[in-house]
């Protein structure tokens, strides 16, 4: 998660309008209402959309994000003040125990290389029987392959002006590491481009991590809706509980 791959102002207000609140919002706002979560950290949490939608009354909301810029827009937007917002990776977690739940959305766990170490810091943060959930890209469906300029370039207009697009295949490494750079060139005609680095881990790679960082109760679902997770599901949702003892860092 390191990096700063939106440090243009200007892409960053447009986040929103390309990623907007769906069935993925609705279903961690769900399952922190039905756990009656008091403490909830959002790890990865961008510009904060689903991070303010996480606020309830008696209800302590911790945004944490590496990207500057993102959490600076996020701290601007109407209801910020209800957040903590911290800027950082997994490093600034504290291991307080006293978390009920830990959610991480949008693909986040992806930008992570070593997500082992990722894991031991949340259960670190969570109390015991507190739960994380994240999602996942399910490396089956093989989405890296449609990333051509030719299937991804688009022209729109913006409220940063006309917008070119695309995508652009760079590396796929035999550990599911996929290298990819996102072009986006501005009005002026600079062409602002992030290189991204996304990891594609299998479920049974995923699900062998948790256990040694802490977790039980392990279930991985292929969508929002409690679908089961086969070959053809786009996204995998995984949800754990942290075991008693599961404080130690690393």
């Amino acid at each position: 998660m390191a990096g700063d791959p939106y440090g243009d102002e200007r892409l960053v207000e447009l986040y929103d309008l390309d990623n907007p609140g769906g069935d993925d919002h609705a279903y961690y706002r769900a399952l922190a209402d039905g756990l009656g979560a008091h403490k909830i950290l959002d790890l990865g949490c961008g510009t904060g959309l689903l991070t303010r939608s996480l606020v309830a009354p008696g209800r302590a909301v911790v945004g944490i994000d590496p990207s500057r810029t993102m959490i600076g827009h996020a701290r601007r937007r109407p209801g910020a003040e209800a957040v903590s917002w911290v800027e950082g990776d997994a490093r600034v977690v504290a291991p307080t125990g006293d978390v009920d739940l830990v959610v991480s959305s949008g693909n986040t766990v992806m930008h992570v290389g070593d997500l082992a170490f990722v894991l031991r810091r949340l259960a670190a943060a969570l109390r015991p029987g507190g739960v994380i959930s994240f999602d996942s890209r399910n490396p089956a469906a093989r989405v890296w392959e449609g990333w051509t300029r030719v299937a991804t370039y688009d022209e729109r207009g913006t409220p940063a002006g006309h917008l070119r697009e695309w995508l652009e295949l760079i590396e796929v490494a035999p550990d599911g590491r996929v290298v990819f750079d996102a072009h986006n060139v501005v009005p002026d005609g600079r062409d602002a481009v992030y290189r991204n680095t996304l990891y594609f881990r299998t479920v049974d790679a995923i699900t062998g991590d948790l256990p040694a960082a802490g977790f039980d109760d392990i279930t991985v679902r292929g969508g929002w809706h409690d679908e089961p997770l086969s070959r053809e599901s786009r996204v995998m949702v995984f949800r754990a509980v942290a075991r008693c003892g599961a404080g130690a860092v690393g």
